[in-house]
């Protein structure tokens, strides 16, 4: 299994004072040493957080990979054309939004992000979707071309303990069901150290992408360290499959 660590929030401390530090650069070189299989970065469309000067500057001393999560808009593919990240993943994005809240309706908006899709794979880039947990959008991202599916876990990670089992299994059956599509499989948003293992113990997921509680760690062991430290909780969850 292998972790995407997302810099974002290393970035959002940076812009709150419009100053050259926290650098995301910096982060992402020890999270690579704390064992991050790539990078993960959300450019916003009103970049309230990462810049494209980051992109660019990550684009070339990134040793593992970039994954470049963005709205399917053409100014943002212009970008993934001109960088050349390792693989993008289509996110909604609104501009009122603290963060990306809930998956991309893929199925609604099938034509569109087909042809999103096609001109980044012309130019080289694999895509993948942020998805709901559901048949009907890992279908349709199948359909538009897509190579893989990040399921969100938002509705697991704010669900009550009762119903958290619940919504567990039903990332465990997207992932299932996705991966009979022959899509590689991911998921993230909103987990923690303390809720990450039930997810990376689900066969399919191949990875998972973790930004917040991962940073918020960090403020007091170190990047390195706490990728390290979510790295061992995934391997000790993997262990008994």
């Amino acid at each position: 299994m292998r972790l995407g660590v997302n810099v974002d929030h290393v970035a959002t401390l940076r812009q709150a004072r419009r100053t050259f530090e926290p650098d995301p650069v910096a982060a992402a070189y020890a999270a690579e040493r704390g064992g991050a299989a790539h990078i993960t970065i959300h450019l916003r469309e009103d970049r309230r957080h990462i810049q494209e000067r980051d992109l660019e500057i990550l684009s070339r001393t990134v040793a593992t990979g970039i994954d470049l999560e963005m709205a399917a808009t053409p100014e943002m593919v212009a970008v993934a054309l001109t960088y050349r990240p390792t693989f993008v993943t289509l996110v909604p994005e609104r501009r009122e939004e603290l963060t990306t809240e809930g998956g991309l309706a893929v199925a609604d908006h099938r034509e569109r992000l087909t042809e999103i899709v096609a001109e980044l794979n012309n130019g080289g880039v694999p895509v993948s979707m942020f998805v709901e947990p559901s048949e009907e959008h890992v279908v349709a991202s199948r359909e538009a071309g897509a190579a893989a599916v990040e399921l969100h876990t938002g509705g697991y990670a704010n669900a009550s303990s009762a119903d958290r089992a619940v919504r567990r299994e039903e990332l465990a059956a997207a992932a299932r069901f996705a991966a009979s599509l022959q899509l590689k499989v991911a998921a993230g948003h909103g987990l923690t150290y303390y809720n990450v293992q039930p997810v990376a113990s689900i066969p399919e997921v191949e990875e998972l992408n973790i930004g917040h509680s991962l940073v918020a760690r960090a403020m007091f062991v170190g990047v390195e360290e706490a990728t390290r430290q979510m790295v061992a909780l995934m391997q000790e969850a993997r262990r008994g499959l």
